[in-house]
């Protein structure tokens, strides 16, 4: 096959997903007019994903010295291998596991406040304030230090492509540090007198490769606001518009809680928290049948690679038992999101709790202009119906 250096124009259609399947039939792989590729198909996002020799995840283009001590999301081996190796030690699933019972009761508080309501901004009662308060608890914040926490997160997270390609706003640089200092003043205590959360055994973690120095430490409390936080909001905002779209769903729930973990599967497939992520060729490479050049940034879609006809029978179709399910919603290979269990986990208890608490559950407006945002809208306004008691 010939290789090509293609550039083909499909028109953006409100709906994300129809616009990702016309770059899947007529362009998989494709160059946008600023010069970025983005990768469309599921073969071809996979295969991105499972090569960072080729495929660096290093993509800002600052020199070294601009740069900030690099998260695993943005680093490449040997650097990502050993922090993922230490990180991971601290990180296991029976660690997550023992945050069920927070995260249950955190749910039902959440729940039991949303469901006096009829309409409600579900991101502001519980998509956002669930993993968030999860999340710094994991970091060891205090309870009156979390509206904080988020409003970092916040700004930090809708900053993330201007921190990494361009400028960051005033408002993210003034965020990044006061959270650089909170965390800086937490971690010197942590190593005076360690204790059992997640941050206090990333402190303590030791492995032949050595501990986690403060630059390492606050790069992975700055990771977490992405994988432990809005992963699980896009998720819970993603479950929710497919039980409005398919309210036939909710009664399959209800009618069987055992599905909880296959919908939650299939609501990553269907609705990715995460649409896109970024990469940078180090070298010519082809892809597709198509020529990239070395150095070009490529946009592998996973949302569009979760919705391919070549992989997944009827695509558009929400299957609550779907198997397999190969999705690609939490990335592939060596990046594959430290998050996973964590927003499954609390995917599932969020689910639980709707079941228990509500009759209901329904979109104000049928709006899908958001659902290509990174990790969810910032507002979701939704129609609630309780249970009698």
């Amino acid at each position: 096959m010939s290789l090509l250096m293609t550039e083909i124009t499909v028109e953006t259609p409100l709906d994300p997903y129809e616009g990702y399947r016309q770059l899947r039939q007529k362009a998989p792989v494709s160059k946008m007019d600023d010069g970025v590729w983005q990768v469309a198909s599921h073969e071809s996002v996979q295969a991105v994903l499972r090569d960072p020799r080729t495929f660096s995840s290093d993509v800002a283009l600052r020199p070294p010295e601009e740069k900030s001590t690099p998260s695993m999301l943005f680093s490449d081996a040997p650097l990502h291998n050993r922090l993922r190796k230490l990180v991971s030690h601290a990180f296991k699933p029976s660690h997550i596991e023992s945050q069920r019972e927070l995260i249950a009761e955190r749910c039902e508080e959440l729940m039991l406040k949303l469901k006096t309501y009829q309409q409600a901004d579900l991101v502001e009662a519980m998509a956002a304030p669930l993993p968030v308060t999860v999340i710094a608890h994991m970091l060891g914040v205090a309870d009156g230090d979390i509206r904080e926490f988020k409003s970092w997160s916040d700004a930090i997270f809708s900053n993330i492509a201007d921190i990494l390609f361009g400028t960051a706003s005033p408002e993210a640089v003034k965020a990044g540090e006061k959270m650089d200092a909170y965390f800086l003043a937490q971690i010197e205590q942590l190593r005076l007198a360690s204790k059992s959360h997640l941050l206090g055994r990333l402190v303590e973690t030791e492995t032949e490769d050595g501990k986690l120095s403060d630059e390492e430490l606050l790069s992975f409390c700055r990771l977490l606001l992405i994988a432990g936080n809005e992963t699980t909001t896009g998720l819970i905002t993603g479950s929710v518009r497919i039980l409005d779209e398919f309210p036939q769903t909710l009664q399959q729930l209800k009618s069987n809680p055992a599905l909880i973990p296959t919908f939650v599967e299939e609501a990553l497939r269907f609705y990715s928290p995460f649409s896109a992520t970024a990469r940078r060729t180090t070298c010519d490479t082809e892809l597709g049948g198509v020529l990239i050049p070395a150095g070009d940034l490529v946009i592998p879609l996973m949302a569009s690679a979760n919705r391919d006809e070549k992989v997944f029978q009827n695509p558009d179709e929400f299957i609550i038992d779907r198997n397999p399910n190969p999705h690609l919603a939490f990335g592939f290979g060596i990046h594959f999101c430290l998050g996973a269990h964590l927003a499954r986990l609390e995917g599932e208890i969020f689910l639980q709790s709707v079941i228990k608490h509500l009759e209901t559950i329904s979109l104000v407006e049928k709006d899908h202009s958001q659902m290509s945002d990174l990790g969810g809208p910032s507002k979701l306004m939704i129609n609630l119906k309780a249970l009698k008691e």
